[in-house]
């Protein structure tokens, strides 16, 4: 069979690469990729982006099914318009997909199915904004209420800042449209942790546990991020809060749906915060796999994705197996330089092709392409994109050796202005260290 992903990230490359290893697909087709996916062995790029073309490419190719990577497209309602065309597509509908469109929206559908999150009020006039500021005190999280490429949030610690972020958003218009209102959250003690799951409509499928690291630098200082990495398993999720996750978040949000007559199929991500006294507090909701917690997931699974996806859009991902390799993969982010506000795009990536002696093993590590292309002179030569240009992500017997492989990896690749944390897991290894 021939598959379609639709996006060029990080996530994307994941995905395709995965589906790709499987021995019932003989093509997986990315649109638009990116000089990751151009240079996999099964993929191929296709410089197609609207909706009707891509209906009209996935009928003139006979594709079985197509996965939405990123939100945008989902926000567009491409699911819906393929789904008018009579065509299997793996995401949620426009409408179901609200529930990361629109932090007031996701608010609202948590309050009526009391499912944890933090206390908030939405605003779109920056005055009144500020007046609730000044009433509540830092810390304080201030949120962009529409898409922002996960860079749309605050966590102030200073009164200042907070009234800077709701300047940004509102007066400014720092992120367009998706900060014309905002939410202004309480601020939560804890550890942020990343829970996936596939949903068919009714049954679900959770995938592995994850954290991210959403901070630029190093010890989770400087603005927020898309993500400058993660790894999988995390030990923060115990087999009791896995429990605990899926009985007040996960399970209520799909019932939530249905009992709303919108039946969720997709990917559904709960950004959450475990706070100090164990409890779990919804931080946001994405309609999609995260990135990067993508990548490391992706490399741990053992199981035919394209089955696992088959099941779901059958409705059947209750007869659905999945396996895990046991070790622990972590991924880590190399940014352009000038990211998460200016990236600079342009940079020629040295080192992609060179291995430390200790990760001789082609299937110990992988390294992910987001914003990268193929230079316009030398076909060989892959230059910056975008903000966030590599994951690269290795396998270890836990957080701390696939920290250490994933570094050894990371250090053999450079680029004018590259930024990386040098920290990832270290929240995993602290908590290991203590227990």
């Amino acid at each position: 069979m021939k598959l379609l992903v639709i996006g060029g990230g990080g996530r994307e490359h994941a995905l395709a690469w995965k589906l790709i290893q499987s021995p019932r697909v003989l093509k997986v087709f990315v649109a638009p990729g990116n000089a990751g996916t151009a240079q996999e062995h099964g993929l191929e790029n296709i410089p197609l982006t609207s909706t009707p073309d891509l209906i009209a490419f996935v009928k003139n190719e006979n594709i079985e099914f197509t996965v939405v990577g990123p939100e945008a497209p989902l926000a567009e309602g491409i699911v819906d318009a393929f789904h008018a065309a009579n065509l299997k597509i793996f995401g949620p509908t426009q409408q179901a997909a609200q529930l990361e469109i629109s932090k007031t929206y996701a608010k609202a559908f948590m309050q009526r199915h009391a499912i944890p999150t933090a206390d908030y009020a939405s605003f779109s006039d920056a005055k009144l904004a500020h007046g609730h500021i000044d009433n509540k005190g830092v810390p304080i999280v201030i949120k962009a209420n529409g898409l922002a490429a996960g860079k749309g949030v605050v966590v102030a610690t200073t009164i200042e800042e907070a009234h800077a972020a709701v300047d940004n958003l509102l007066v400014t218009k720092q992120h367009g449209g998706a900060g014309s209102e905002i939410i202004i959250e309480e601020f939560l003690e804890g550890v942020e942790i990343s829970f996936i799951v596939m949903a068919d409509g009714k049954n679900v499928l959770p995938l592995a546990t994850s954290q991210d690291h959403k901070r630029l630098l190093d010890g989770d200082q400087g603005p927020n991020t898309g993500g400058m990495g993660a790894y999988s398993p995390t030990p923060f999720i115990t087999p009791e809060i896995h429990a605990k996750i899926m009985r007040e978040v996960i399970d209520p949000v799909i019932q939530g749906m249905q009992h709303e007559a919108l039946s969720y199929t997709g990917f559904l991500y709960a950004g959450l915060m475990l706070t100090t006294d164990k409890q779990i507090k919804v931080l946001e909701f994405n309609c999609r796999m995260g990135d990067p917690e993508t990548q490391p997931i992706m490399l741990r699974l053992k199981s035919d994705l394209s089955i696992l996806i088959d099941h779901a859009l059958k409705g059947t991902l209750d007869n659905a197996e999945v396996n895990w390799d046991r070790r622990t993969a972590l991924g880590v982010i190399m940014a352009a330089y000038g990211y998460p506000e200016q990236p600079r795009k342009g940079d020629v990536i040295h080192g992609l092709t060179d291995r430390p002696p200790e990760l001789q093993d082609t299937n110990g590590f992988h390294i992910f392409h987001s914003g990268t292309s193929l230079s316009g002179n030398n076909s060989d030569e892959i230059v910056t994109a975008g903000g966030r240009v590599l994951c690269i992500t290795a396998f270890g017997d836990n957080i701390k050796l696939a920290q250490q492989n994933t570094y050894r990896l990371a250090n053999q690749i450079n680029f004018s202005g590259s930024q990386m944390r040098d920290d990832i897991g270290y929240h995993g290894i602290n908590y290991q260290q203590k227990q």
